[in-house]
């Protein structure tokens, strides 16, 4: 049954909040002492904790949260609110977080590696911690299960999906096919049920027999309970935007990683 992310948040909160999230092949903080915080630069202002987080993690990680105000998922969006990463990260880390990931797939890949890289140092000079971002997560989780020709479905429209395609170029990806919805508001991202999300995904690795593998791209999409599903009915490994996001930021504040059942690289335990 698809969680509704404002049912979620209302009963949440929303903001700069701590959550302990799901557990992930190590000990609960009874049992291992203090739960690592990862905080998280959402490109809306008012994403509250993840709930796919919860999910994956439990009570062996803790989330701080704060958004930048992103209204539009277009380079002219994202240019509107890069001045606002610096005071984001010193939040971040007055609330208490370790280490930083800043969200949002094409909000860090729009501008090439080189910029993605920028921004990573951007977050750490401001907070003096260690940074991350959802395109790393997403890179990092596409050669741990080895692929190289994608099939991707996007949330994107064409600019921006071109600016993928360059970007998994320059990691030695090839994208075998790139299918976006050409959703530009934020607001409307929310408007994709999961069950149109499993068929998208489902129709775009169709097109592309040759892809050994599925990128969903789109931090906004629910997706973790979509991957094991997707995983079986296209016959490859899948990367989603969030899931292996949270998977990279849980690696960088000392965790595997692991969320078992979520797919073939999260049910890894190393």
């Amino acid at each position: 049954m698809r969680i509704n992310r404002r049912d979620f948040l209302a009963v949440s909160g929303v903001g700069v909040a701590t959550v302990a999230a799901a557990r992930c092949g190590v000990p609960p903080a009874t049992e291992a002492g203090k739960v690592p915080v990862l905080g998280l630069i959402f490109p809306p202002a008012d994403r509250g904790i993840p709930e796919e987080g919860v999910a994956m993690y439990g009570n062996s990680l803790k989330f701080v949260v704060t958004g930048l105000g992103v209204e539009k998922m277009t380079p002219e969006g994202f240019d509107a609110v890069m001045e606002r990463i610096p005071a984001a990260a010193k939040k971040l880390a007055a609330a208490g977080a370790e280490a930083i990931e800043l969200t949002g797939t094409s909000l860090t890949f729009y501008k090439g590696e080189s910029y993605n890289q920028r921004l990573r140092a951007i977050v750490t000079e401001a907070s003096g911690l260690r940074a991350t971002t959802m395109s790393n997560g997403v890179i990092e989780g596409l050669k741990a299960v080895g692929a190289k020709k994608v099939a991707v479905a996007t949330a994107y429209n064409e600019d921006v999906n071109e600016r993928l395609r360059a970007f998994l170029q320059e990691h030695g990806l090839t994208a075998a096919v790139i299918t976006g919805l050409g959703i530009e508001a934020m607001a409307d991202v929310d408007r994709v049920s999961q069950q149109d999300l499993i068929d998208f995904g489902e129709r775009v690795r169709k097109s592309a027999p040759d892809a050994d593998s599925l990128l969903v791209s789109c931090g906004g999409f629910r997706t973790l309970e979509l991957i094991a599903p997707l995983e079986a009915r296209t016959g490859v490994p899948v990367v989603s935007s969030m899931p292996h996001g949270l998977w990279a930021g849980a690696r960088l504040v000392g965790l595997s990683g692991a969320a078992p059942g979520y797919g073939q690289l999260l049910s890894r335990r190393s």
